[in-house]
Formats: C-alpha cells, structure tokens, sequence
C-alpha cells in the first residue's frame, strides 16, 4: 500500500499530522508493506522569495483578529503538539515561501533522505530558533540530513531545479481535491484532509487494506485550511 502526504512545512498541523499518521501506521498491522511518500503543497505559492513575516502578525492580518486572538490561535495549536509530545514555539517564529524548501526536498528523496530532511525543518520551524527561510540554514539543515552540501547549495541556487515537480505535485492535489493539508491518499482510492487522531489514521489504513470504502463518520481533522474528508477522484 502507498500513502501520499501533501503538506507544506509552514503548516502546524502538517507536524503534528505527521507524527500523528506515524502513530497510527504503527498500529497497523501490516505496516511493514506501506510506503509513505511526501508530496510538495504550498499554502502560500505567491509568497515572495526572501520575504518574512512574523507568524502572529501574519496570522492576524489573514483571519482578520487582533494580535492577542493570533496569540490564542498559536497556543491553541501548541497544546495539540505538545500533546503529541512535539515542542512548538508560539514566539519568534517567521513566516514566508515554502518553495525553496520543497525544491530540496525533492532532491531529498532523489537521494533517499527526504523523511530526515522534512523531520528536521519541522523541527527547525516550530520547535527551534531557526528560520527554515534562511538560505543558510536550510542549506545547514540539507548536509545534516545526509545531503551532499555543494549538491545542496546548487539546487538553492538554481531557482528551475526540482522546480517542475514542486508544480506537478501541487497540480495532482488539486486534481485530487486537496485544498488544505495535511492531505493524506491511500492507495490512488481515498483522501483523508487533516492532522486526525492517530486511531482514524489506523483504521483507515485497516479499511483501505482491506478494500473497503472509507466511512465518512470522523469529522475533518484539523488543517491550515480545513477542508472535509473524501473520496478522491479516479484518474
């Protein structure tokens, strides 16, 4: 079985999506025959390059609250990571394009190192002082997953590498109907939007083995845009 992740490292319940997904595949009894594979999904594909913003001005100006209701947005998601056992910091952090960050990790998984380069920007964005934005310490972040550091450095510098399957990605999710993430696929069949309880994320995986349709009785699970669960389209 394959299950395909869009998500974008700007999205908080992208990081805890995934460790919560992690949880759920280990309950699976066949988890030994998934294959889990990262797909790019930019929450914000006209966000300049070079360009930050800090996370609670960013998020007031979008919802349209006040900087004390950002604030209360963040902590609201730091208490569902720390719940997972994730660190997040709802101070200090940036915001900006993701682009750059998905073109490396396409070279990433070009080199068999995607899961270790995408665990340690997570980690880097929500639970360390450092600016996944910075072309240095995304670079620094590269060769400590295990990337060639000039290979790494080429591939930032050229803006066209790995830029085509950042794109394709992004056009399979909206011909799968993915507009917020984390989006999970299960095996080309079935869609499921948002960071959901661990025990649905096994049950689905028991139910797609199987062969069976996926029940519509969760509600969606939280998303940087929240979209419902669904059936995804056949090619």
């Amino acid at each position: 079985m394959r299950v395909e992740i869009w998500s974008d490292i700007a999205c908080p319940w992208c990081y805890i999506g995934k460790t919560r997904f992690e949880k759920g595949l280990a309950a699976f009894a066949h988890k030994d025959q998934v294959e889990v594979v990262y797909r790019s999904f930019e929450l914000d594909p006209r966000a300049a390059r070079g360009v930050t913003a800090p996370v609670v001005e960013m998020l007031a100006k979008k919802y349209g609250r006040t900087l004390d209701e950002a604030r209360g947005m963040e902590e609201h998601v730091a208490a569902n990571a720390r719940a997972e056992g994730l660190e997040y910091r709802t101070e200090g952090r940036d915001h900006g394009s993701t682009f750059d960050i998905h073109r490396l990790l396409h070279l990433a998984a070009a080199r068999g190192r995607q899961e270790q380069l995408l665990d340690l920007a997570y980690r880097a964005n929500f639970a360390e002082q450092r600016s996944v934005f910075d072309p240095e310490v995304l670079l620094a972040l590269a060769v400590e997953a295990g990337l060639d550091e000039a290979e790494a450095r080429a591939v930032l510098a050229d803006e066209g590498a790995y830029a085509e399957q950042v794109r394709e990605d992004e056009r399979e999710a909206a011909e799968l109907g993915a507009n917020s993430v984390p989006f999970f696929v299960l095996d080309r069949r079935f869609g499921i939007s948002g960071g959901q309880p661990a025990e649905v994320f096994t049950q689905a995986l028991e139910q797609a083995w199987a062969g069976r349709e996926l029940t519509a009785a969760a509600p969606a699970g939280e998303a940087c845009e929240p979209d419902g669960a669904c059936a995804v389209p056949q090619g």
